[in-house]
């Protein structure tokens, strides 16, 4: 679970106070076994930073590989931002239009290939993963993957001259605190998630 995770981020959380990492209730510290529980996008997450390890809650739920950065990046590095409502696009974000392509290229194929033109689905899985949902498109829904990083995305049918398409924004804040490859590695665990959702 941690492949793409920099064992420097470990190193840094071991040496980080436990009051810092866990203001304002955005993780819980265990003294005795000196473990850090997270809750992001309704599972919960515990990471050993002496153990360079990172556990899901329940067992079962495996995220995407790359999401443990975005986990360990929010744990060390993410101020208490408060978003607002000025949703952009992966490439508005200052060198997103070079980076998020090729093998960066954001995955919402994976939802548009997951539901097709069955609009009713994709709405009963969004409202599955607690989203809320927007005046966007032929379907939209905002979720809150964290109290300070929320993400939105946006769902069209297809006819006989265009697929079915899908689209995520995120807020303008995170243009101050998020590097491009952890907006990545949050991108493409909600892409999967969705995928994986279906196939239960």
């Amino acid at each position: 679970m941690i492949k793409w995770v920099d064992r420097r981020y470990f190193s840094e959380l071991a040496a980080a106070v436990p009051e810092n990492i866990c203001r304002n209730n955005r993780a819980v510290y265990d003294t005795a076994s000196g473990t850090y529980s997270v809750r992001l996008w309704n599972e919960t997450y515990s990471v050993d930073p002496k153990q360079e390890t990172i556990a899901a809650s329940p067992a079962d739920f495996v995220p995407q590989e790359y999401f443990p950065v975005f986990l360990m990046y929010y744990l060390l590095h993410i101020d208490d931002n408060r978003p607002g409502t000025d949703w952009i696009s992966e490439k508005d974000l200052p060198g997103g239009a070079t980076f998020f392509r090729g093998p960066h290229l954001i995955p919402t194929a994976l939802i548009s290939n997951t539901f097709a033109n069955n609009l009713q689905a994709f709405i009963d899985s969004c409202h599955a993963l607690n989203g809320e949902p927007l005046e966007l498109a032929n379907a939209a829904f905002r979720f809150q993957i964290t109290p300070e990083i929320p993400i939105v995305i946006l769902y069209w049918t297809g006819d006989e001259d265009f697929p079915a398409e899908a689209k995520m924004l995120f807020d303008r804040s995170m243009i101050d605190f998020m590097p491009l490859d952890v907006v990545f590695a949050l991108a493409v665990e909600v892409c999967d998630r969705f995928r994986r959702l279906a196939e239960r």
